[in-house]
């Protein structure tokens, strides 16, 4: 009987029984607790080796490496035209320190922009290189000639990547390889002949050249560090080097970061609506499981700390053919040893797994805290969706090796914080104001060290959108 048919009932006067409106009211329901759709497995967080930072802050000491400017280059688009931030000319080796923003910007308006069509050839092996490139857009591969002559592919070059900086100082210089466009590209070409008239003019542009052609050779290990003077396999009174370990004077630290909330209990509620469980817990509880979220969302993604934005420019990967396949995940495994874990978005997972299933292949899967994981060379691939993808359907898959002793990526927290409620999260009592509502001040500290570059590698502009 619906609530309508029970008031006319009622009205009429034969009404013989109670009605279930008014039942209702007198009923226990069984009930659960408040849920939640945000709410993710939070792999990141569980995996992480967490690492106890007094004072607020971590300093990461490494031993002394000389920069040669392989950084991103940063450019803005108008319509269908590009333009390279003037500043951003400063990450070409030749031009790292140049800090004349006048010369900078004429060499950026002096680029000019090219588009290249899937297969074009961009330079070819033996010419004379005179030209620097800068990828705006798209994805070049780099080829050589094999140990038998045969053609090989060298590197995939992708978004902001830039080759030929040896022509603005080295007038003989040719190139050692042919760059052949893999899909629609837009390029910014700076010529030799352009740099060098500009220098006629521009005093500081010339003397800053010839200081890096006249600029001593730095002796260096294969990672850019100053090297360590050692003699092995002599024979004999032969002079033992001298040598030390030189450290960075200014090295990187980490400060705390903070996510925050107020939450409001409004004193009614909390006194008289506890039963049977507690609305001030609930509360809590959901707003806790929301502030973890944002953690590990800006311990993907935040500039400072985020893994996206701090894995080395030498780290960063682009797949061979668009989508993940074995081929690009081996080669993210072989750039790091040790590696514990991938991250990647489900879709991504879901696109790699289309590729193992075109080739015949069926990915393993191994267990973790009870959990089936699917794996990769017995590496498990987390999913998390705090990894983005882009309108044009393309993420990132990130590798890493964790732990402060293996020289990986690690947490950061500090824990024992007044009113801590879990490890470097506090709920703190605020008062209660004139409209009779309860506020608790929610906090989290946090964030995230890469220890040394090769301990964490990305996967860039990996499609998964494309299905064939």
């Amino acid at each position: 009987m619906s609530v309508a048919d029970e008031v006319r009932t009622e009205q009429s006067g034969t009404q013989q029984s109670l009605g279930t409106a008014a039942a209702r009211n007198l009923a226990t329901t069984t009930k659960s607790v408040p849920q939640m759709q945000e709410i993710t497995s939070r792999w990141l967080l569980r995996m992480l080796p967490w690492v106890q930072v007094q004072g607020g802050t971590y300093r990461v000491n490494r031993r002394l490496s000389y920069s040669v400017g392989d950084g991103r280059i940063t450019f803005v688009q108008t319509g269908d035209r590009v333009a390279v931030i003037p500043a951003e000319l400063g990450e070409l080796p030749s031009l790292r320190g140049y800090e004349d923003e006048e010369a900078l910007t004429e060499l950026a308006n002096r680029c000019e922009q090219h588009e290249f069509e899937p297969g074009q050839a961009l330079v070819t092996r033996g010419e004379a290189a005179d030209r620097v490139f800068l990828l705006a857009h798209g994805r070049v591969e780099k080829t050589g000639e094999g140990p038998y002559g045969e053609e090989a592919v060298l590197e995939v070059l992708g978004d902001g990547a830039h080759f030929g900086d040896s022509a603005l100082t080295d007038g003989e210089a040719v190139w050692d390889f042919t760059a052949r466009a893999a899909t629609a590209c837009t390029a910014l070409v700076l010529s030799r002949r352009d740099v060098l008239n500009l220098a006629e003019r521009a005093y500081s542009l010339a003397a800053h050249l010839r200081s890096r052609v006249a600029l001593p050779h730095q002796r260096t290990n294969k990672y850019g560090e100053a090297e360590i003077d050692l003699s092995a396999g002599h024979v004999g009174e032969a002079v033992v080097p001298h040598t030390f370990v030189d450290y960075e004077a200014a090295p990187r630290e980490y400060e705390l970061s903070v996510a925050q909330t107020v939450l409001k209990v409004h004193s009614r509620v909390a006194d008289l609506y506890n039963q049977p469980m507690n609305q001030t817990e609930q509360q809590l509880r959901l707003t806790v499981e929301a502030l973890r979220e944002r953690q590990e969302h800006e311990l993907v993604n935040n500039r400072e700390f985020g893994l996206l934005h701090n894995c080395d420019y030498a780290q960063r990967l682009q797949p061979h053919d668009g989508v993940p396949s074995p081929d690009d995940m081996d080669e993210l495994l072989s750039r790091r040893r040790g590696s514990k874990m991938f991250l990647a978005h489900p879709k991504a997972i879901a696109a790699f797994g289309r590729e193992c299933n075109r080739r015949g292949l069926v990915p393993e899967s191994v267990e973790v805290a009870g959990h089936h994981v699917p794996a990769w060379r017995g590496v498990p691939i987390f999913p998390s969706n705090k990894i983005p993808v882009s309108d044009a359907r393309t993420t990132s898959i990130i590798c890493m090796r964790t732990g402060e002793q293996e020289q990986g990526v690690i947490g950061l927290q500090q824990a024992g914080i007044p009113d801590e409620i879990e490890p470097s999260l506090s709920v703190r009592f605020m008062g209660i104001d004139e409209q009779a509502i309860i506020s608790y001040l929610v906090t989290a500290y946090y964030s995230a060290a890469v220890l040394v570059p090769d301990a964490l590698g990305v996967l860039e502009n990996v499609e998964v959108g494309r299905w064939r």
